[in-house]
């Protein structure tokens, strides 16, 4: 434990911020100047919600974790108006998300946002499992705390998050690497936030997975460390059995929805 604050400490983050559970509606009074706005990937009532938030926060600018920035900037107010032509223009079909067709509504709600593509190219990712991350990242990688490693335990808890989340079927020796690229990621999502921030004054929305939204070490963590000054508003969306209590969740509000119908995903792994 006291390994796992001095982690936190060394990012010179203020640790998570335990918010509330909270209905769709209340979205509808939404305000920051970066939102995240988590996810899980399949769930079209998810990105219902999304499309919701902003439509109420009227963002200056969209950072999509699903697009990279070429294909942000095939976008245009024209294609954003017909979902068949932008699928298209954007390959979706090849970009291994899923169904187009729950993503378009956050498209659709737009409006004028400038658009912005956070995705990495598969091999600079696969660098980041190997590579020392300062190396792979760039410049500003201390801004990010990309540049301290992190304890021991902290690190064991996260390598042992990841093979849960990919049902204990990883080889052990690749978990260092699941974790340095989680981390990395999550760090050029804030550097893109940020930087559309700057670039068009804000508001800025996050569309991204639930588990890059966390308060604890993910984006909103390293939006807070890296901008001390802007106002970050984290909302996760979570999956849970109506009736069930899944307790507190490290964002500072949340949304549970029911889990949306889906094949087994540990089915390829047997």
């Amino acid at each position: 434990m006291k390994k796992f604050l001095a982690a936190l400490c060394l990012l010179s983050l203020t640790g998570p911020a335990f918010g509330a559970e909270i209905s769709p509606a209340q979205l509808d009074t939404l305000s920051g100047d970066i939102v995240v706005l988590g996810e899980i990937h399949d769930n079209p009532t998810h990105h219902l919600n999304q499309a919701r938030a902003i439509k109420a926060l009227e963002p200056a600018a969209v950072v999509f974790e699903q697009l990279t920035p070429e294909q942000a900037a095939k976008i245009t107010p024209a294609l954003l108006k017909d979902e068949g032509a932008l699928e298209k223009a954007l390959d979706w079909d090849n970009s291994g998300w899923p169904d187009f067709a729950i993503y378009y509504p956050i498209f659709a709600a737009l409006g004028d946002a400038k658009v912005y593509g956070a995705a990495q190219p598969r091999e600079t990712v696969r660098a980041a499992m190997t590579k020392p991350l300062p190396e792979v990242f760039g410049p500003n990688a201390a801004r990010y705390g990309l540049d301290k490693a992190y304890p021991e335990d902290l690190q064991a808890k996260l390598e042992a998050e990841s093979q849960e989340d990919h049902c204990n079927a990883l080889p052990p020796d690749l978990l260092p690497g699941m974790v340095a690229a989680q981390r990395f990621r999550d760090a050029v999502f804030a550097r893109v936030a940020l930087e559309a921030l700057k670039e068009t004054g804000g508001p800025v929305a996050v569309i991204t997975g639930s588990g890059h939204a966390k308060t604890d070490l993910a984006v909103p963590a390293l939006l807070r460390k890296a901008d001390p000054q802007a106002k970050v508003v984290a909302i996760g969306q979570i999956e849970a059995e109506p009736g069930t209590d899944p307790g507190t969740q490290p964002f500072d509000d949340w949304i549970i929805t029911p889990p949306t119908e889906r094949a087994d995903p540990c089915a390829a792994f047997k």
